[in-house]
């Protein structure tokens, strides 16, 4: 076996539609050499007819993020497919629509508390759910969007995200101590199904339009995912509470 994972094993979450970056990540992780174990949340069955558009079938696992049970006995459910994991890859998000599309003002605390709770919080307990089954050298590897400014209509998921990037750095602060690494890709925008449910999203489309230097493909989850698969190798051996951009460089130009 040969690649940049090569004997690698994975858990990756969020893989909806052979659209989403979790996808992407699965497809050339298993190309690379891994062995790729897929989380699924609701329509399993679905979930399950994607990951056999992989080019290994990958067997799929029923975990809310949000279920302490299920968090609990994640561990035990992915032994009966490989014996231990080198990487979690965290690909889940959610925003109840109040928390969207400019209305910041008036969404209610429960609804973001939703939104916080799978989107934020659910990194860290996604990676203490692994954490039995990893040894140093592992790591852990979540998707954010640019939280260090305030975006039109994302509202409450720029601080859920915002949230996200503090909880890696606290997460690589006490995983260290075990030699578990953790890092963030922040892509651009792309049109995936998260992104569908975003109202107004086209205003991401058209500043990133003409704005990247290098150009952005909306419809291209390849280059984050060969992010996300960097970090999940053995060449960042020594990069921990970082934030890996992958946005044709918007992040770094002025207006």
């Amino acid at each position: 076996m040969s690649g940049l994972l090569a004997g690698k094993r994975l858990l990756v979450t969020g893989v909806i539609t052979d659209a989403s970056i979790a996808f992407s990540v699965a497809k050339l992780a298993q190309e690379n050499g891994a062995q790729v174990v897929l989380t699924g949340y609701g329509r399993l069955s679905l979930v399950e007819r994607i990951a056999k558009r992989l080019p290994e079938p990958a067997p799929v696992i029923e975990l809310d993020v949000t279920d302490p049970e299920q968090l609990a006995g994640l561990a035990d459910k992915v032994r009966e497919h490989v014996d231990g994991l080198d990487g979690v890859v965290h690909s889940i998000g959610f925003a109840p629509q109040s928390c969207l599309g400019g209305g910041f003002l008036d969404a209610s605390w429960d609804d973001v508390a939703t939104a916080l709770h799978v989107s934020t919080y659910s990194y860290k307990s996604l990676a203490v759910a692994a954490l039995p089954l990893m040894s140093p050298g592992g790591s852990v590897v979540g998707l954010t969007f640019d939280a260090t400014q305030a975006w039109p209509v994302y509202d409450w998921m720029g601080v859920a995200k915002a949230g996200l990037e503090s909880a890696s750095r606290y997460l690589a602060l006490h995983l260290g101590k075990q030699g578990i690494r953790s890092n963030l890709v922040a892509a651009g925008p792309l049109r995936t199904m998260a992104a569908k449910s975003i109202p107004g999203f086209e205003q991401f489309e058209d500043a990133w339009a003409g704005r990247a230097p290098l150009g952005w493909d909306l419809t291209d989850q390849e280059p984050a995912a060969r992010a996300c698969l960097a970090l999940l190798s053995d060449w960042f051996p020594a990069t921990t509470g970082e934030i890996v951009h992958v946005d044709g460089g918007y992040h770094a130009v002025g207006a």
